[in-house]
C-alpha cells in the first residue's frame, strides 16, 4: 500500500530542526515508524525491538551509543530506558541539532524518561491514527472550532464520504486503509500483541485474559461517564484495579479521558470524566460489531458517532502540534431540564458533549448522528454564560446534515465531515 501522507509532518521537520532531539509518540500501529523513515531516509535507523539490539542497548548503553551514533532513529526506545541518560550527554556535548529522533508506542513511559531527561532538549510529537483528512487526501489543517471563518474554509477541500460508518466501523489504523486487509484478523493480532508486549510492560498483570475483558467492558462504555464502581462489579476485580487498568488504557494511547468542565460558579456540575475509545474500529471489534450495517443500527451507534467525532476534533488539534488536553472538556450538571422523548416531557441532566476553549472563549458542541436537528437540542449551553471571566462563542450540533446551516444565531449545524 502507497504512504499515506500525514497531516503532521510538516511539525515533525520542524522540530526536528528546532531541537537536539524529537520525540515521536503513540499507540501501537499508528504509523510511526513508516512516517519516520518517510520523512528521514538519510538517518540511520536502529529498531530497538529487536531482542539482539534491545540487550545491546540494555547491558552497555555508552558502547551502544557509540556504535550508533547521531544522527540516528531508535525505534521503540522505551526498551532500553537508560538510554535517555546517554542522549541527554550527547546533547549537552553539541549545540548540533536533529541529534535523535526517538519513538516508541508507550506514551506515558516515554513521556516521563523524557521530562526526567531531555527537558529542554526534545520535542515531543503525537502521532494518533489516521484522521479523515488524511484518509481523503485533504490538506486542510485548521483545527476545529465552529465558527464562521472555520465553515468558510473548510468548504474549499471538505469530501463527503460515501458511507460514513464504514469508515467508523474500519478505523484510522493506517493497515486498515488497504482493501485487502481483513478487519478482524488485524485487530485480532492488534489486540493479542498489545496485550503481550505493552500491557506485560507497564503493569504486572498476572491474567491477560482479565484485563483482555477489562478492555470489552470499557469498549462498551465509551462515550459515558466513568464509573468504576461499574465496570469492577462487571470484571470481578477491585476499583483500584480498575482505576490501574484504566490509567494504562490511557498511558498507552488506547482511551483518552475527557475531563468535566467544573468552574466554580457552575457548583453543581459532575466532575467524573468521560471515556472514549481513541480508535471506532478497535471499540468495534471488542464490542463485537462485525459491520458497519449492525453498528449503524445498533444500540450503541449513537455512542459510537460521539466517539468518533471526539476523537476526529482531537486529531485536528494533535495534528498541528496543539496539546488538545488544555482545551477540550465537557460539562453535565445535576440541574434537571425538561425535553420532549418520544412525545413526552421528561427531566433530564443538562449536558454539553464537549467544549473547546480558544483564547478565553468557551465553544459548545452537541453530537447527534441524525440528519436533522434542532435548536433545541442546543438547550444546555447558555449554562456557560455563568461563567464570567469567559466570553461563549458560537456552538454547533455535529450531525449528518447534508450541509452547513444556522439553526438559529450564534448555533451551526455542521456535518461530521467538516471536521
Amino acid at each position: 500500500m502507497d504512504y499515506i501522507k500525514r497531516a503532521i509532518e510538516d511539525i515533525v521537520l520542524h522540530s526536528d530542526k528546532t531541537f537536539k532531539s524529537i520525540l515521536i509518540t503513540g499507540a501501537r500501529q499508528t504509523g510511526k515508524t513508516k512516517m519516520i523513515k518517510e520523512l528521514f531516509p538519510d538517518k540511520k535507523y536502529v529498531l530497538i525491538d529487536d531482542p539482539f539490539i534491545e540487550e545491546q542497548a540494555n547491558s552497555n548503553p555508552n558502547m551502544f551509543m557509540m556504535l550508533n551514533p547521531p544522527p540516528v532513529i531508535y525505534d521503540e526506545v522505551q526498551r532500553a530506558p537508560d538510554l535517555f541518560r546517554y542522549i541527554k550527554i550527547a546533547c549537552d556535548a553539541s549545540d548540533e541539532k536533529a541529534q535523535f529522533c526517538l519513538s516508541g508506542s508507550q506514551p506515558l513511559e516515554l513521556m516521563e524518561k523524557a521530562s526526567e531527561s531531555l527537558a529542554g532538549r526534545v520535542g515531543i510529537i503525537e502521532l494518533a491514527p489516521l484522521s479523515q483528512r488524511e484518509i481523503d487526501h485533504d490538506s486542510f489543517t485548521l483545527p476545529f472550532v465552529p465558527t464562521m471563518d472555520y465553515i468558510k474554509e473548510r468548504n474549499q477541500s471538505v469530501i463527503v464520504p460515501a458511507n460514513i460508518w464504514e469508515r467508523i466501523h474500519r478505523g484510522g489504523y493506517p493497515a486498515l486503509q488497504d482493501p485487502e486487509v481483513e478487519w478482524g484478523m488485524f485487530f485480532s493480532s492488534y489486540v493479542k500483541t498489545y496485550l503481550e508486549r505493552d500491557v506485560r510492560k507497564l503493569t504486572a498483570v498476572q491474567d491477560l485474559n482479565d484485563f483482555r475483558h477489562f478492555m470489552v467492558a470499557v469498549a462498551a462504555r465509551t462515550g459515558q461517564i466513568v464509573n468504576y464502581s461499574n465496570i469492577a462489579d462487571e470484571i470481578g476485580k477491585d476499583q483500584t484495579t480498575v482505576k490501574a487498568w484504566m490509567s494504562i488504557l490511557e498511558a498507552s494511547g488506547i482511551v483518552y479521558l475527557l475531563e468535566a468542565y467544573t468552574p466554580s460558579v457552575l457548583n453543581r456540575a459532575i466532575k467524573s470524566p468521560k471515556v472514549y475509545f481513541r480508535d471506532t474500529g478497535l471499540a468495534a471489534y471488542l464490542t463485537r460489531w462485525l459491520t458497519p450495517d449492525t453498528l449503524a443500527n445498533g444500540a450503541m451507534s449513537g455512542a459510537f458517532f460521539e466517539t468518533f467525532v471526539i476523537s476526529e476534533i482531537l486529531k485536528s488539534y494533535s495534528n498541528r502540534g496543539i496539546d488538545y488536553r488544555y482545551c477540550v472538556s465537557y460539562y453535565r450538571g445535576r440541574d434537571k431540564k425538561k425535553v420532549k422523548k418520544n412525545g413526552e416531557t421528561v427531566e433530564v441532566e443538562s449536558e454539553i458533549d464537549l467544549i473547546i476553549e480558544e483564547n478565553g472563549i468557551l465553544y459548545p458542541i452537541e453530537i447527534k448522528q441524525g440528519t436533522k436537528v434542532s435548536a433545541d437540542e442546543a438547550s444546555a449551553f447558555p449554562v456557560l454564560d455563568k461563567v464570567n471571566e469567559k466570553k461563549r462563542g458560537t456552538g454547533a450540533i455535529i450531525c449528518t446534515c447534508p450541509a452547513p446551516g444556522m439553526l438559529r444565531d450564534n448555533l451551526f449545524q455542521i456535518p461530521v465531515w467538516y471536521i
